[in-house]
């Protein structure tokens, strides 16, 4: 029988989180982050609001906003839907503990190696999504998040700190396209 060496890779297909540097703008490759969806069962909207405030400490947030608190932050994208982040290292297997903590009240998918994300950090990001999205960053506060197209390609943008620092999440299957917009982008505006 044939013993496997597989290791993992990143979505770039690195063996380590690709970073690239401009002035006043760093791109760095998410691959820290465990990712589920989670949506409120119709039947079931008490229950399923009584375990959110249990289960995470905080209000899930409403419309093109993002909440956090402890390992969670969870992001709106959709009418009672949401994205949950949680650090990798301890939520490796993410979709199974937020059905412990929701059980029937919630729809739950694991969607870690559905998306690939990039952090954008520095006083020029703002610069870089002028070009790639039309989506007005200059007036989404800290927290906000939006659904977005950059090149195409159906992004989730959620702003971490207004004006400084942003997360951008496409499908994993396009994330050597996502990553070559945005470095394009930058090597345009910078």
């Amino acid at each position: 029988m044939a013993e496997h060496r597989l290791k993992p890779i990143t979505q770039l297909g690195g063996d380590a989180p690709r970073r690239d540097s401009f002035p006043g703008l760093t791109i760095t490759e998410r691959t820290d982050t465990a990712l589920a969806s989670l949506s409120a069962r119709q039947s079931k909207p008490a229950e399923f609001q009584t375990a959110a405030k249990v289960f995470f400490g905080f209000d899930l947030p409403g419309p093109a906003r993002s909440a956090s608190g402890g390992d969670y932050t969870a992001i709106w994208t959709g009418p009672e839907q949401w994205f949950i982040e949680a650090p990798f290292a301890t939520h490796e297997d993410i979709a199974p503990i937020l059905k412990r903590g929701f059980g029937d009240s919630a729809s739950i998918t694991e969607q870690t190696d559905g998306w690939a994300g990039f952090d954008l950090e520095g006083e020029r990001a703002l610069s870089v999504f002028e070009i790639l999205s039309n989506l007005d960053l200059g007036k989404l506060p800290t927290g906000g998040a939006s659904r977005t197209v950059i090149e195409h390609l159906g992004c989730i943008l959620v702003c971490r700190v207004a004006g400084r620092h942003y997360t951008v999440y496409g499908g994993r299957s396009s994330a050597a396209s996502l990553h070559h917009a945005l470095v394009t982008a930058a090597k345009s505006a910078l």
